[in-house]
């Protein structure tokens, strides 16, 4: 059991951190003058990237590349998106930005999580 804390331990850190930058990011990145067409696929994009920057430089190699990707991509292309589209009607700070994207990390990973216990529970017998 403890081994698997540590890993579900890996996922909040890697989702909330992957969110809190990649909403801050977008925030930075885009402004009020922007149009929001524009501003959804640059947020989502830069979020992907953060996520894929972060989960190589750190979150890869301790909590596994697999488990980690689908969450963190999923996480920065939400909070990139909802981050730059929030900037473009009015300004965003770096804190609420980075505490949106801590959230999109918090649905993220409970979707997940919730997807992977479906299909788990969907799945025929594996018979040996």
């Amino acid at each position: 059991m403890e081994r698997r804390a540590y890993f579900i331990a890996g996922d909040l850190l890697a989702n909330l951190s992957t969110g809190a930058v990649a909403g801050a990011a977008s925030a930075l990145l885009v402004g009020p003058g922007w149009p929001m067409w524009l501003a959804m696929p640059a947020g989502m994009l830069l979020g992907m990237l953060l996520a894929s920057v972060l989960g190589v430089a750190v979150f890869f190699r301790y909590f596994g590349a697999m488990e980690v990707m689908l969450p963190t991509a999923l996480t920065g292309m939400l909070a990139g998106m909802l981050a730059a589209m929030w900037a473009t009607m009015a300004p965003l700070g770096l804190a609420p930005a980075a505490l949106l994207g801590v959230l999109c990390g918090y649905a993220a990973l409970g979707l997940v999580y919730a997807l992977d216990w479906h299909l788990k529970r969907s799945a025929p017998e594996q018979g040996t």
